[in-house]
């Protein structure tokens, strides 16, 4: 089995971007209960705060808390699916109330693309014929909510290096899952390495495959790299999800995945190893990070 058989299943290709259709669940973009948060999620009202309070969301974890490089800047929180961890965020940026219309709000958000993402994850499992993992699989994982803001460049400048909101990269977690607002800006790569543009829409999202998910199907799906390029004048908001495998779990194929036609690719491997590598001047310059840390 490879990635072309889940295509008739439940994915079908809409060119540029294949689409997933949720039409026959009773959460979907587009539904009601979608449409109660998905125009609400407060970006602009965060990223007023100044920059000493924005700092204040860290953790000890690569990759979480908030980042700002360029035109680039994000809060980054673990678990906001979750109400308590969401009200403790507020906190740390509004200690005399927390606020909590935004908690509300974010916190429903959140929930919302946690749904989607064990939608997905239980899916795709289940076309690989790998369903016996699915609940040990989903119970090795966290999500982190990285709530995204990208400015415009400046006018006068013409420098491609500085219309870049993000680098090209691929995502290292399990599944990323992306919603975009007004402003457009994510190109993705295909396998024959062309680019292509993500058009913005309120009413759906972009569902990605991370290294991790790669290299626990034994290379079946494909981690593809995306960058955003900021032009126009206007500010870019996103609101990504990304499902993390937790600190000692082993990313390892099932012998399910791997025969004449599939030989194994990757060595197993944990997560946070794999990002310290990452991290490593050899892990930067790497065409592929996983290939040059994990592969056999």
């Amino acid at each position: 089995m490879d990635s072309d058989s889940l295509l008739p299943r439940s994915i079908s290709f809409q060119l540029p971007d294949p689409v997933i259709d949720f039409s026959n669940q009773t959460l979907k973009p587009g539904s009601s209960k979608w449409d109660e948060v998905k125009t609400d999620v407060p970006m602009e009202e965060l990223f007023e705060l100044p920059i000493q309070t924005k700092q204040r969301n860290v953790y000890s974890q690569c990759f979480h808390g908030y980042l700002c490089h360029n035109l680039h800047q994000s809060f980054g929180i673990v678990d906001l699916n979750v109400l308590e961890k969401v009200s403790n965020f507020t906190q740390l940026l509004w200690p005399d109330h927390g606020n909590k219309s935004i908690s509300e709000t974010i916190h429903l958000f959140s929930e919302q693309l946690v749904e989607l993402d064990l939608m997905v994850r239980r899916m795709i499992m289940e076309s690989f014929g790998i369903e016996k993992y699915i609940d040990e699989h989903l119970n090795s994982t966290y999500y982190l909510t990285r709530l995204m803001k990208y400015t415009s460049p400046p006018d006068d400048d013409d420098d491609e290096e500085t219309k870049l909101g993000l680098r090209s990269h691929t995502d290292k977690n399990i599944i990323t899952i992306l919603h975009q607002y007004q402003v457009d800006g994510l190109e993705v790569k295909t396998k024959d390495d062309k680019w292509i543009k993500v058009k913005p829409s309120q009413d759906s999202v972009l569902v990605m495959v991370g290294d991790s998910l790669c290299a626990l199907l034994n290379g079946r799906l494909h981690s593809p790299y995306h960058r955003v390029i900021m032009t126009g004048e206007k500010t870019r908001y996103s609101t990504g999800l990304f499902s993390i495998p937790k600190t000692g779990v082993i990313i390892d194929s099932p012998e399910e995945l791997v025969d004449k036609e599939h030989p194994r690719i990757f060595k197993p491997f944990e997560y946070t190893d794999f990002l310290h590598f990452f991290q490593t001047e050899a892990g930067r310059i790497a065409q592929s990070a996983l290939h040059a840390f994990a592969a056999f």
